[in-house]
């Protein structure tokens, strides 16, 4: 039997165990800045709506149940200026990294078929390619790519690791040349609520779309902006064709959102506040961080947006990962997300603020 692991890389993280484990020997403990992962709490009302949901003895659906199709459709009408979605334009997911590493094995992709991502990138744009057998790409701008054989081509906008905004006018132009070669688009917008020096905008949005979900998705999660990684909330947007053909893949393989988590996802999608109060805390932090990190010599580029300011100072990504480490906190090697951040540094600011706290303080000069 043939390892289909023999076609993935080495899991990134495995590599920083080392650092993390010099990191942790800090007296004062380690400040783990290296992974986005939310720390402060599920909001009581969602929490609620999970407990009250609590008992589902019976199988959920794949598709969802009415009232968190109406709350998808709402939402995005709301939130990202989409127009006239219906049920069949929205497809609940068990997480956004389950649908990133499965995607191109569910449309049939394989051997000969190209999957194209963005230079720095989430790396599971990459495994999703290989775990299909088919070829992954990376590019600049899409639209100078070679578009023979190009079947699936990822966005990512608010970017991951970088925090870049693309510009609405150049998601049109890169929607109207997906189109005209017949590449479909999807659309990574899972940090879409967390602009702070720029207002990130949707594929799904007229100005971008023209007002047609033709040949495009947009992938979206509640992970960041309610603090539900823990409950592996998301779901898809747009082309009713592509999501149809995904939710007949998706009924054989059973990949359906447990009955909690969609009343749970109901609940958070039609409330504001705590994204607001969410915000807030995030704003804090990356303000205290940034201000620390450029004053110990680091030098921030793009970080418009995100969980992430993406920190340079100038020598291999390693070094620095080495250097925080002494100093007890835990950074992400900006390799991890292509060759081209091999001297940039991820600096997450999901920690705690006391523990954000710690790190300005050890940081300072």
């Amino acid at each position: 039997m043939s390892a289909v692991s023999s076609r993935l890389p080495v899991f990134p993280w495995d590599r920083l165990a080392p650092y993390k484990a010099k990191a942790s020997a800090h007296p004062g403990g380690i400040v783990d800045l290296s992974v986005g992962t939310p720390v402060d709490p599920v909001p009581a009302l969602i929490q609620r709506a999970l407990t009250d949901a609590a008992d589902s003895p019976g199988y959920p659906t794949v598709w969802g149940t009415p009232a968190l199709r109406d709350a998808l459709t709402g939402w995005a009408e709301r939130r990202l200026g989409a127009r006239d979605l219906a049920h069949t334009n929205v497809l609940p997911i068990v997480g956004s990294k389950e649908l990133v590493a499965w995607l191109p094995t569910q449309l049939g992709l394989g051997a000969g078929d190209k999957v194209a991502y963005p230079r720095l990138a989430y790396p599971t744009y990459e495994v999703g390619a290989r775990l299909a057998g088919a070829e992954p790409v990376v590019y600049d701008d899409p639209t100078e790519l070679d578009p023979a054989g190009l079947k699936l081509l990822w966005l990512n906008s608010p970017s991951n690791p970088t925090g870049r905004v693309l510009p609405a006018d150049e998601m049109r132009r890169i929607v109207a040349w997906a189109r005209e070669h017949g590449v479909l688009l999807f659309s990574d917008e899972c940090y879409v609520e967390l602009g702070w020096e720029a207002d990130p905008v949707s594929v799904l949005h007229p100005d971008v779309c023209g007002g047609s979900y033709e040949g495009i998705v947009a992938v979206h999660s509640l992970s960041k902006r309610s603090n539900l990684a823990g409950y592996r909330a998301a779901f898809l947007a747009g082309d009713p064709a592509v999501l149809g053909e995904l939710l007949q893949i998706r009924k054989h393989g059973g990949m359906m959102v447990s009955a909690p988590v969609q009343a749970a996802t109901v609940a958070a999608l039609g409330d504001t506040a705590h994204v607001t109060e969410q915000r807030a805390r995030y704003a804090g932090r990356r303000d205290a961080l940034r201000a620390a990190f450029e004053g110990a010599g680091f030098r921030i580029e793009h970080s418009e947006a995100s969980l992430y300011l993406w920190a340079t100072r100038d020598e291999p990504c390693w070094d620095t990962v080495a250097a925080m480490a002494e100093l007890g906190i835990l950074v992400a090697p900006g390799v991890f997300y292509g060759e081209a951040g091999e001297r940039f540094v991820r600096i997450a600011f999901t920690a705690t603020d006391e523990r954000v706290e710690a790190a300005v303080r050890r940081l300072a000069p």
